[in-house]
């Protein structure tokens, strides 16, 4: 398979349908992909090579959609930077994967001035706005409007599609090589959902410099949707987005949905999100009581959970809609991260990579199509993650009798209180069914006699109010005591990433700075 397949599907058969909508104008499948020919001309006109990499760091936008269209169709490979991280991080990213090119928008053009001043290998900035050219920068509309369209090389199979660096919160981000075939795989599973279908108006809120959101694009140009595109995430804008562009298809990090459900109580607006048919989440687990929140407002849309990580293009196990309802809630199934996804193998293992009774926590591991080809130049860190030809998730949880699988924990955020492992999820789902908790994340802290004990950072809902000895009575009720939080910290806000991770690693920082974790 190739990237670019569903495009020229498109292009045959339904040239005049709607690819985009953004910022009120719309775009056809047919001016979409005379602009993708003539941006894969001006690349080749300014001597892209067959695998050179070219980047793109910019909030949501149709030029976006037109980047990761047109660098496959120019033979070469997307490298999406992530704008949320430092100017030494992307410097070191670009520079990593030997990146040649960078496009940059206005949000991010005197960060494409320092590239051009610092970057080792970038020799060409390519500005993506609207106002006037920085200096030293090619404008991209004026390459497209004097370049000729080209033919597809037709990039695909087993070929590096792009680099997708992930990490940059503790240490030198890591370089996911991913090929055509992974990522088509992954968004064709969607599409055995159901999901992403013909007649889909997909919001694209989440970063498109994301791994997820990037499966989302691939799996509606096979089908041939329409793209609406929010430049960045805000409550606001997505329930408008809503109601205005008619969207049925989203996809959220649980974070985001807590935002959406916490904007709509406070502002008491009737913005009409009836044409919602489906929700995607992903990226972290979902608490219960968010998930059933969730399920209350939104009452005409299913919903569906994809668990998965960069390296695995995302997708390894999935949750689908069918799976969310009554039956499913009541026996516990519906929390579940789901089952593996088509043609994807998933084992529990202990830490010799052997596989664990049903039941018993242990470390996940996927063998697939999804799997990635490696880490850029990081040949040790590819063999240990890729040792035995699975790759190891670094994610601990179990599978029942049934197939489901649960996941617990980052075994890293695992915290070991006297010798007891406690999943920090299962905390966190514990608090987060108190009525005052908004959303909570629990980490690990440093105890002289036990090792850590279990910390809980909490944001109340509006109005609400909770104490810390509400907090801990509630937990003793429905998990182990060695589980319970022995410390509360309230807060207004968490630490996120660019999906609505919480960055943990911030959380612990002010706990562990001058401490060496000791596990008792």
């Amino acid at each position: 398979m190739y990237i670019t397949q569903g495009l020229h599907r498109h292009l045959q058969q339904r040239p005049n349908a709607i690819a985009v909508r953004f910022q009120g104008r719309e775009i056809t499948y047919a001016e979409f992909g005379d602009r993708v020919a003539r941006l894969a001309g001006a690349l080749k006109g300014l001597d892209v090579a067959s695998g050179d990499r070219v980047a793109m760091l910019a909030f949501n936008c149709a030029r976006f959609l037109e980047y990761y269209q047109a660098v496959p169709w120019a033979d070469a490979v997307v490298n999406p930077v992530n704008f949320r991280w430092s100017a030494a991080e992307i410097i070191y990213s670009l520079d990593d994967s030997e990146t040649t090119i960078l496009i940059v928008d206005d949000h991010h053009k005197e960060l494409g001035a320092r590239v051009l001043e610092e970057a080792k290998t970038v020799r060409l900035v390519i500005y993506a706005g609207d106002g006037e050219t920085p200096r030293g920068m090619l404008n991209y509309e004026s390459l497209i409007a004097i370049s000729e369209p080209v033919e597809d090389a037709r990039r695909g199979g087993d070929s590096l599609l792009g680099i997708f660096y992930t990490g940059g919160t503790t240490g030198h981000p890591k370089g996911v090589m991913l090929s055509h075939n992974n990522v088509a795989f992954s968004a064709l599973n969607s599409l055995s959902q159901g999901r992403l279908g013909l007649g889909t108006v997909f919001l694209h809120a989440m970063p498109m410099f994301h791994l997820a959101d990037f499966a989302a694009i691939t799996g509606l140009f096979i089908t041939g949707g329409t793209h609406a595109i929010l430049q960045t995430f805000t409550p606001q804008g997505v329930l408008e987005a809503i109601d205005q562009e008619k969207v049925n298809e989203i996809l959220l990090a649980p974070t985001m949905i807590q935002m959406l459900l916490d904007w709509r109580e406070a502002h008491g607006q009737a913005l009409d999100v009836s044409s919602l048919r489906m929700i995607g989440y992903g990226a972290s687990t979902i608490t219960p009581a968010l998930l059933d929140r969730a399920r209350a407002v939104f009452t005409n849309a299913s919903f569906s959970q994809g668990y998965g990580m960069t390296e695995l293009a995302p997708v390894a196990a999935t949750l689908p809609a069918e799976y969310h309802s009554a039956e499913y809630q009541a026996n516990g199934k519906m929390y579940s991260a789901g089952m593996p996804a088509i043609c994807v193998e998933i084992r529990i293992v202990d830490a010799n990579d052997k596989e664990v009774p049903r039941g018993t926590v242990g470390e996940i591991i996927v063998r697939g199509p999804n799997v990635m080809l490696g880490y850029w130049k990081k040949p040790e860190a590819t063999a240990e993650a890729l040792r035995g030809g699975w790759m190891h998730t670094g994610d601990g949880g179990y599978m029942d009798d049934d197939g489901f699988i649960y996941i617990c924990d980052r075994l890293k955020d695992m915290v070991v209180s006297g010798g007891e492992n406690v999943y920090c999820g299962e905390v966190e789902a514990a608090i987060g069914s108190h009525p005052a908790v908004a959303q909570s994340a629990v980490i690990g802290i440093p105890c002289q006699k036990w090792g850590e004990t279990v910390h809980a950072v909490i944001i109340l809902k509006p109005g609400a109010s909770a104490t810390h000895e509400q907090i801990i009575a509630h937990c003793r009720e429905l998990i182990a005591g060695y589980k319970v939080p022995r410390s509360v910290e309230f807060r207004e806000t968490l630490p996120l990433t660019s999906v609505g991770k919480v960055l943990k690693t911030e959380l612990r920082k002010p706990f562990w700075e001058n401490q060496q974790r000791t596990i008792a």
